[in-house]
């Protein structure tokens, strides 16, 4: 029996700086650049809204093809990440438009605020994602199972035209507010989707 699509809202994650520096491409830190980013943080405290729906669904191999429940494909490299694992957590994460609406704000007016806030808004997603897989590896190693790394449509070779599929099956935009446009580019920016291999431990 396929679940309904859970949904979970999660407080802030803690800020890692360092990843901050990173996604904006910087390697040296100044104290500049430190106000900056404190400056840029205080512009989105309390304006993210951390949330991820999911559903898990069974796998069955058939000829040449995974079926999912959701979607069948064919993606070899998919199916190499997918291997011995009985079933697949389908999720979508998104920590809001607040980050989109401040970087088109500041983008064009004040570049290296946008530039930093571009970096915090990637800094935050994958903070999110981090904070859901992590708890439901604790939830799925109480059962006996482990999850696989994250996989994500336009990886390789499973293609980006997968992500309706998974829109479909998460009902996203009722779900948590997420949308896909003709150009399959979703809205808000700041938001992942993603399949992880459930597998029993050995």
């Amino acid at each position: 029996m396929i679940e309904p699509v859970g949904i979970r809202s999660y407080a802030p994650p803690p800020i890692d700086r360092r990843e901050i520096l990173r996604y904006a491409g910087v390697r040296q830190d100044t104290d500049e650049l430190d106000a900056l980013i404190d400056e840029c943080l205080s512009l989105l405290s309390g304006q993210c809204a951390f949330r991820v729906c999911f559903r898990e669904f069974p796998i069955v191999l058939e000829e040449n093809a995974l079926n999912l429940g959701f979607m069948k494909t064919a993606s070899r490299d998919l199916m190499r990440c997918l291997d011995g694992c009985e079933s697949v957590l389908l999720f979508a994460a998104t920590v809001g438009l607040a980050l989109d609406r401040l970087v088109l704000r500041y983008g064009k007016t004040e570049p290296a605020k946008g530039l930093l806030l571009q970096a915090i808004g990637a800094e935050r997603i994958e903070s999110l994602c981090h904070l859901f897989i992590t708890d439901v590896a604790e939830e799925k190693k109480k059962g006996g199972c482990l999850l696989r790394p994250r996989f994500s449509a336009g990886y390789g070779d499973f293609p980006l035209e997968a992500q309706r599929d998974i829109f479909s099956a998460l009902d996203c935009p009722k779900s948590i507010g997420l949308t896909l446009n003709a150009g399959l580019l979703m809205s808000p920016t700041k938001s992942v989707t993603a399949i992880v291999g459930v597998a029993k431990q050995k």
